[in-house]
């Protein structure tokens, strides 16, 4: 099992935990703000289920139908977590809509908020670990489902410190416009999450930090060609694919130019996890303006 499978089981079990305390929370308490929170839970289990799914589908190898991998399955994973997230937001706003016309007071408010507390510090917990270790094993799916618990943490202590107003207030009615918040919140998580992935599936390119790493490993395991053009980079999941053409003298001979290829794709394999190079060698005379030298 890869860290990246493990992390998204975890991601299962923490969600089953959160969503029993929170839905606990609101059946003793009965508020709408408490029960938007807990529904938000029912999401996150549904997300990391989609996720747990989606790395298991990136980590099977290229076949004959799949040619370059089934990395992107992480990123389908994504899009249908901020759609799921977008849903429960509209189902928050259409029970808060009910609670406005007939606010009531709260029962065991104290217990209740403790154990929304409680699921929140789980989360919390978990939501640095996903993001943490989902960057560095650069898992689109873990770090949206990291960023997806991070807006739950912030929602979570928001209704925490909305229904303890109410509370010491007697404002009930403060129980709907908070959940009415929280459901702006999610809606506003959902689309920025949805917006991010979709940039992965029209191959966007990597980062420029990525982008620097592979010049910078051209120019110095490169030793012996001219130059390297036409650098082009995408993201798709974990994976990262460079393809380059690389001009060595006219003189060179097929199997050091081979030789020089392996040397750079090992570095880069080296510098960047999970990269997949590709590079296409042209003689001198094939040599562009527009180029990382090498030299």
């Amino acid at each position: 099992m890869t860290p990246v499978i493990r992390l998204a089981l975890g991601s299962l079990i923490v969600a089953v935990l959160v969503l029993g305390i929170k839905f606990w929370a609101y059946w003793i308490t009965g508020s709408v703000a408490l029960f938007s929170d807990a529904l938000e839970s029912i999401v996150n289990f549904a997300s990391a289920l989609a996720a747990l799914i989606a790395v298991r589908l990136a980590a099977i190898p290229a076949d004959g139908n799949h040619p370059y991998g089934h990395d992107k399955a992480e990123l389908i994973s994504a899009i249908l977590e901020g759609v799921l997230i977008i849903l429960a937001a509209i189902f928050i706003l259409q029970s808060a809509y009910f609670a406005f016309g007939n606010p009531r007071e709260l029962a065991q408010v104290d217990r209740g908020l403790a154990l929304n507390i409680l699921a929140g510090v789980i989360n919390g917990a978990w939501c640095w670990m996903l993001l943490t270790r989902g960057r560095a094993l650069r898992s689109p799916a873990l770090v949206a489902d990291g960023k997806h618990l991070r807006s739950d943490v912030i929602s979570s202590f928001g209704v925490v410190i909305g229904v303890f107003l109410a509370q010491i207030t007697g404002l009930w009615i403060l129980d709907p416009i908070i959940a009415v918040l929280v459901a702006l919140q999610i809606l506003w998580s959902g689309a920025h999450l949805i917006q991010e992935s979709l940039g992965g599936l029209m191959d966007e390119a990597a980062s420029d930090d990525i982008l620097n790493q592979v010049i910078d490993v051209i120019a110095n395991a490169g030793e012996g060609a001219v130059q390297a053009h036409d650098l082009r980079t995408r993201q798709a999941g974990q994976a990262t694919f460079v393809e380059f053409h690389l001009v060595v003298p006219g003189d060179m001979s097929v199997q050091k130019s081979h030789d020089l290829c392996d040397r750079i794709e090992d570095e880069l394999r080296k510098t960047i996890p999970n990269v997949r190079p590709h590079i296409h060698v042209e003689p001198h005379n094939k040599a562009k303006e527009d180029a990382i030298e090498i030299p």
